[in-house]
């Protein structure tokens, strides 16, 4: 069973500086391949596949204009374009009722104006949790974590927040056994 711990987190005012350049550089990835994606569907394309999306990454990152791009984790814009996909797979499986609940729409740009920013680091980006209570990541540094319990097991990715009032949060994803309520021996008791 997957659960999610979330902490404050307390980045010095360079480490703000480079999370603010993450947020941004994956904003812009998921915009441009969104608008790649919109671009082939209204010239009647069919539908771009990831492994061009990647690759089209790979090259935007060695032009000038990109060049920018390779200042942060590559982790960080592949989990933009994963959450890309996602907004995608979400809105087909709306479309074919495979998807429960209200109707979704197309994905949207991402604004730069947002309240509430984000950035995910997963297992490969080799994020740590350092003994010292801070937070390795990968490109930002050591940020100092506010731990108000410990992590259960070892975190599969982490999210590093920005919300409206600028405060900056960690939300681990761990993974742990499903653990059954102990018996009562009060079966059927409730009828």
């Amino acid at each position: 069973m997957k659960l999610r711990y979330a902490y404050r987190l307390y980045p010095t005012p360079r480490q703000r500086e480079a999370l603010a350049r993450a947020f941004g550089c994956a904003r812009v990835v998921f915009n441009d391949a969104l608008t790649l994606r919109q671009a082939a569907h209204a010239v009647g394309q069919p539908y771009i596949s990831d492994v061009t999306i990647f690759a089209w990454l790979t090259e935007a990152k060695a032009t000038p204009e990109r060049a920018w791009l390779s200042e942060v984790s590559a982790v960080v814009l592949q989990q933009a374009l994963a959450d890309l996909n996602q907004a995608y797979r979400n809105y087909f499986d709306s479309l074919s009722g495979k998807r429960k609940g209200p109707k979704v729409g197309l994905p949207r740009f991402r604004s730069r104006k947002a309240s509430r920013q984000s950035i995910r680091f997963t297992a490969n980006a080799r994020f740590k949790v350092l003994g010292n209570g801070k937070l390795r990541l990968p490109k930002i540094g050591d940020v100092k974590v506010s731990w108000s319990r410990d992590l259960p097991a070892v975190p599969t990715s982490v999210t590093v927040i920005r919300d409206a009032a600028g405060r900056f949060f960690a939300s681990f994803v761990v993974e742990v056994p499903h653990e059954s309520l102990p018996a009562t021996g009060r079966e059927g008791a409730w009828r």
